[in-house]
């Protein structure tokens, strides 16, 4: 029987499952002040993973492979397997950015190796705070250091190379998930050029949530993606952002309005904009 979770769980939940042996819960949050943050105030029992250390394997140009590069299947197993985490625990993961960051990224890390019992929390840090979720300071004592399986990556990639092609290919949708200026390139605030890929349409994943940060209803979101993808298909979607951690968020919540997993591109406009290739 399969273990597939919903790829959201709401507070109240969460609260419920504190009470599990298998939950591992997890902060992502990401800023330039993210661990002192996390030691500052975080959700009770939360361990800490940095998304440029631990969830990237960041290099020195981003012209090859963007920003945030993925690490190693290998390297990423050593992260799950010294958070104490193994293939059968129950993994809950916010951010502080109402999930919409790195807490999908690792999502979809996880999904993409093989694990089931993983999910990300409606709201991020912010509803739980407002719903009194159990707050803690400074670090959590982790589980005992676990050996977890490495596995490949699963969950379909594209290339620079792939997404070029479809950029000539009309039965394939390249949806960019950035905010709209900077699709349009009215300003870009990271990276090389302003502007957007050809070809590629505009959803910003701010459309994914309600005024509080928390997903829209399934099918509500359904309904949305169902109009704005016009009949074609999600495994013939290529959705990117600006280095490949966002986007994460639109695939979750694709996933979780029923949609089947769209191609991820990671290196996203922070690789395409130094490239070389067509910017509009």
């Amino acid at each position: 029987m399969s273990e597939t979770v919903s790829p959201v769980i709401n507070t109240d939940e969460l609260l419920d499952l504190r009470k599990s042996t298998s939950l591992v819960l997890i902060d992502t949050s990401n800023s330039a002040r993210a661990r002192e943050n996390y030691e500052g105030l975080h959700l009770q029992g939360a361990l800490f993973i940095d998304v440029n250390a631990q969830l990237s394997a960041v290099k020195e140009d981003p012209k090859n492979g963007g920003r945030h590069p993925l690490p190693t299947t290998e390297n990423f197993c050593k992260t799950l397997g010294k958070l104490g985490v193994h293939p059968k625990s129950h993994i809950v993961i916010y951010d502080s950015n109402s999930g919409a960051n790195a807490a999908a990224r690792l999502w979809w890390m996880l999904r993409s190796i093989g694990h089931e019992k993983v999910q990300v929390l409606n709201g991020g840090f912010q509803e739980a705070q407002r719903l009194n979720f159990p707050l803690s300071t400074g670090s959590e004592l982790r589980r005992k250091e676990e050996q977890y399986p490495t596995r490949e990556w699963k969950i379909p990639m594209v290339d620079i190379n792939e997404v070029y092609a479809a950029t000539l290919n009309k039965s394939q949708r390249i949806i960019d998930v950035r905010e709209e200026g900077r699709y349009n390139g009215e300003y870009e605030p990271i990276d090389a050029v302003a502007g957007h890929i050809p070809g590629a349409i505009n959803i910003p994943f701010k459309l994914n949530l309600d005024e509080k940060g928390c997903f829209l209803p399934t099918q509500e979101l359904s309904t949305f993606y169902a109009d704005r993808l016009k009949g074609i298909e999600t495994d013939q979607c290529i959705i990117h952002c600006g280095s490949g951690v966002t986007a994460c968020h639109t695939i979750l919540t694709m996933v979780y309005a029923g949609f089947s997993f769209p191609s991820l591109y990671v290196g996203s406009w922070s690789e395409w904009s130094r490239s070389g290739n067509e910017i509009v």
